[in-house]
């Protein structure tokens, strides 16, 4: 998507197709591997231990352990999953908002070459932490509200018209099936297109706000009006993270479910609880495949953000004239400026702009 001289004076920037998109973001992935796990841990890991606590405290509150009956085994499961619910909507909120802090870090890093760091990511979000826990609660909220409400009326629908073509061709067994078969890839083709279709109108939420200074609300409007025609990259980019999401789970599950085939744990028909190191190792490997592929999204996002300011808005050209000219002026009160800075800085300090004022403090025998 960029080619940059090493001078770091010349931008060219290209528009995507889905598969340019799977590829840079993979490539950008695997050059800043460690430092995007390390960006990503906190707030999963800290979500794991508090899920294993709970885990712990529900066992505790029930009895669950040695001989539990029917009625305390329903409310412990009632108990469990209410919990775990509250806490994955936490975590996401937590990870998204992050995600948001290392998008300025990263889109810097895209188009003037700097470093992305762990202490920059996390400086970024600290500085606009409200308005992103704010829009990162309504997104999580509304895409789960979203994908709730399409995906009963997907199955719904899917019942409807598998009945209805067992009824019509009952007398030719194999064409109902066929026909079943084709319905359901409609309806789950369909749903997943509605849903990304609904879900991009917030896909830049958090990059609008890092990168161009707005607020929660604006950024859901500005990220709206950017959205149109990526739902095809947005869902190439989701199923390719699902497909490498639970490549990365079979690997680590292997291992687990040799580990409960040899201590006689049954996964499957069991009415008994789990032993508690098995129910902490599946967490964790839930957990480890969420750092390593939450990174990928982002970068996808953040590639997709800048290519569709380049569609739509000549952003290469913007960010041309900003290193000629500089920075946009500013103009009395009483105006309104027609021209927004290509990365605003207000209320934003990046590591270059700290090393001009340390050495400008230095030079006037201030620091």
């Amino acid at each position: 998507m960029i080619n940059r001289l090493t001078d770091g004076k010349a931008l060219s920037l290209v528009p995507l197709g889905a598969g340019d998109l799977i590829d840079r973001a993979v490539r950008f992935y695997r050059g800043n591997l460690k430092t995007f796990l390390f960006i990503a841990a906190p707030p999963v890991v800290i979500g794991t231990i508090v899920s294993v606590g709970w885990h712990f405290a529900a066992r505790e509150v029930f009895s669950v352990g040695s001989r539990v009956n029917n009625i305390d085994l329903v409310f412990y499961n009632v108990f469990l999953w209410l919990g775990t619910i509250v806490i994955w909507f936490i975590e996401s909120v937590a990870t998204l908002s992050v995600m948001g802090g290392a998008s300025r870090n990263f889109v810097r890093h895209l188009l003037h070459g700097e470093g992305i760091s762990f202490s920059e990511t996390y400086r970024n979000t600290w500085a606009r932490i409200g308005g992103l826990i704010l829009s990162s609660t309504l997104i999580t909220f509304v895409l789960g509200l979203i994908g709730f409400i399409i995906f009963y009326i997907a199955v719904l629908a899917m019942a409807i018209g598998i009945m209805l073509s067992a009824w019509a061709f009952s007398f030719l067994p194999v064409v109902a099936v066929l026909v079943s078969i084709a319905i359901s890839l409609g309806v789950t083709g369909g749903a997943l297109w509605l849903f990304f279709l609904l879900a991009s109108r917030f896909a830049y939420v958090p990059q609008v706000m890092l990168v161009e200074g707005r607020g929660a609300f604006s950024a859901i409007g500005r990220s709206a009006s950017l959205a149109s025609g990526n739902v095809k990259r947005l869902i190439a980019l989701f199923i390719f993270t699902l497909l490498a999401t639970y490549s990365a789970l079979a690997l680590l599950y292997v291992p687990l479910l040799w580990y409960a085939w040899v201590n006689g744990i049954e996964l499957v028909g069991s009415s008994e609880v789990l032993p508690p190191s098995f129910e902490i190792a599946t967490q964790m490997v839930w957990q480890t495949s969420f750092i390593l592929l939450t990174p990928v999204w982002m970068i996808g996002l953040c590639l997709l953000y800048v290519d569709e300011r380049v569609r739509h808005e000549g952003y290469d050209i913007e960010l041309a004239a900003a290193r000629r000219l500089g920075d946009i002026p500013d103009v009395p009160a009483d105006y309104i400026n027609p021209l927004q800075p290509a990365l605003v800085q207000e209320g934003m300090v990046t590591s270059a702009t700290r090393q001009n004022r340390e050495s400008k403090l230095t030079t006037l025998g201030l620091g």
